[in-house]
């Protein structure tokens, strides 16, 4: 059983940064695909960005070279650096544990909210 906490989600203005934190309670964290997916309002809920265990990195188009993913295997934390937000940006990000690069694995946190807006 893997359980996620995330951290660091909050209002921001358009051009601003967040980081968003995903604490792993399991010491298999090291080898576990791990993503981040977001759900706005009205919509399906989308991958923003994975990490494969060995550092390998994917991104939604929508948000290639504003966010970076990145994971501390030591500290079984997983982060999503945000930067140069959009309003566009806006929804309920969830950490997801031991998916893949085509789908979300079962394990999922209760979500963070991000909204962008002056």
């Amino acid at each position: 059983q893997v359980q996620l906490v995330e951290s660091g989600g909050g209002l921001v203005q358009p051009g601003g940064s967040l980081r968003l934190s995903c604490a792993a309670s399991a010491s298999i964290f090291r080898i576990l695909h791990m993503g981040w997916y977001r759900q706005a309002p009205g919509k399906q809920r989308e991958l923003v960005a994975a990490i494969t265990a060995g550092g390998s990195t994917n991104y939604a188009d929508s948000v290639k070279g504003r966010f970076t993913i990145s994971r501390d295997n030591v500290k079984n934390t997983m982060y999503l650096q945000m930067n140069s937000l959009k309003p566009e940006d806006t929804a309920v990000y969830y950490c997801n544990a031991a998916g893949s690069a085509s789908k979300p694995g079962n394990y999922w946190g209760q979500g963070t909210q991000v909204t962008v807006s002056s």
